[in-house]
């Protein structure tokens, strides 16, 4: 008769418990992918859920054959205790991807490419911020569940909530800039004062909240560099949010021009120009006299955009254009700088140069 609890016996064993747990697998597969036929994409994104979950089975089924066909009876408590460890691990893990799962799923159904996207902004924000306390979460509860199968945790752990209230003063104060970023993080996700893909002005900087975390938030330069501020920053200092209310943007346009220039002739041509670009929207468009000082008048031309990026390329397409209609159509109207020169002796009414005085 073959005996189950010897080497052999455990080796078939583990084979046994692998094969079930790939048939297991294997079924869960074929289901989800028929879900999947009705719902693109969902197989997709339950790829990392998958592979740690098929960690997880296996590191059961092997616990439970090892237990059931072990030879050595005396090994028995490390061996549970590594697989138990194993085992909480794991699912810790399997529990993380899971909250990954639902937070990215949810994420999708708001877009921030649309124009009016105010309100996917800010539930993206706060599904950010929510999705990592939720995985901090797991990683705290899953470390802390690993500590206790140790014989003596718990004694190590009254112990140490002996002196907490020393500790916690001792980490407050020396954790004091961190635990201030952490709640400004979480100010900001929730207080809606900034979102991701925001425009903002920080430190003289124009460019966009490309992510948002705990500690400290990362700016995207227009020139692609990264600004990295700490989150209380956003708490503390003023700072400009261009699309607080809506992407919609306003942009200006500054020409200092000569006094002969002809503004209703300006004006025409920025509608014309505006007429044939779709980086305008409609919305707002002007030209101004807003300072006349210096021998030069200052032209302020008024447009509008959907976004940030449109408002860039408009701004830059609209000055382009009304520099090459002055140079064309009015060079009259190029700035020049007038000189006075004083002192110089009046011209004779007959046309002769006035007369030189002998100087001594």
């Amino acid at each position: 008769m073959f005996e189950w609890t010897s080497w052999a016996g455990l080796g078939i064993a583990v084979a046994i418990a692998l094969a079930l747990v790939v048939a297991i697998v294997a079924a869960a597969a074929l289901a989800v992918r028929l879900v999947a036929r009705r719902r693109p994409g969902v197989y997709a994104t339950l790829g990392s859920l998958r592979r740690r979950l098929r960690i997880l089975l296996a590191i059961i089924a092997v616990w439970i054959a090892v237990a059931l066909t072990l030879p050595e009876p005396e090994w028995r408590p490390a061996v549970d205790q590594v697989f138990l460890v194993a085992a909480l691990a794991a699912g810790g893990w399997v529990v993380a991807a899971v909250v990954t799962v639902l937070f990215e799923r949810t994420t999708r159904r708001y877009d921030i490419t649309v124009a009016d996207n105010r309100v996917a902004r800010r539930m993206q924000t706060q599904l950010t911020i929510l999705k990592r306390l939720g995985l901090v979460v797991v990683g705290i509860v899953t470390i802390g569940a690993i500590l206790l199968t140790f014989p003596g945790a718990q004694a190590v752990g009254t112990s140490l909530l002996a002196s907490a209230g020393l500790a916690s003063v001792v980490a407050g104060l020396a954790a004091q800039s961190t635990l201030a970023n952490v709640f400004a993080g979480m100010q900001l996700a929730f207080s809606d004062a900034i979102r991701v893909d925001d425009v903002v002005v920080v430190e003289g900087e124009f460019g966009r909240i490309e992510e948002i975390t705990l500690t400290y938030v990362v700016v995207r330069v227009w020139d692609q560099r990264r600004l990295v501020l700490p989150s209380t920053y956003f708490t503390t200092t003023p700072f400009q949010n261009w699309t607080r209310t809506t992407a919609d943007l306003l942009g200006t346009v500054s020409l200092d021009l000569d006094w002969r220039v002809p503004i209703e002739d300006v004006r025409a041509e920025l509608d014309r120009v505006l007429a044939q670009t779709p980086l305008y929207n409609g919305s707002a468009s002007n030209v101004q006299v807003t300072d006349a000082t210096g021998g030069l008048v200052r032209v302020r031309v008024l447009v509008s955009a959907s976004n940030s990026s449109d408002m860039w390329d408009l701004q830059v397409l609209v000055r382009e254009r009304l520099v090459d209609f002055v140079r064309r159509e009015h060079p009259e109207a190029l700035p020049v700088q007038r000189v006075e020169v004083a002192g110089a002796p009046p011209a004779r009414a007959d046309g002769a140069e006035p007369a030189q005085s002998d100087s001594a």
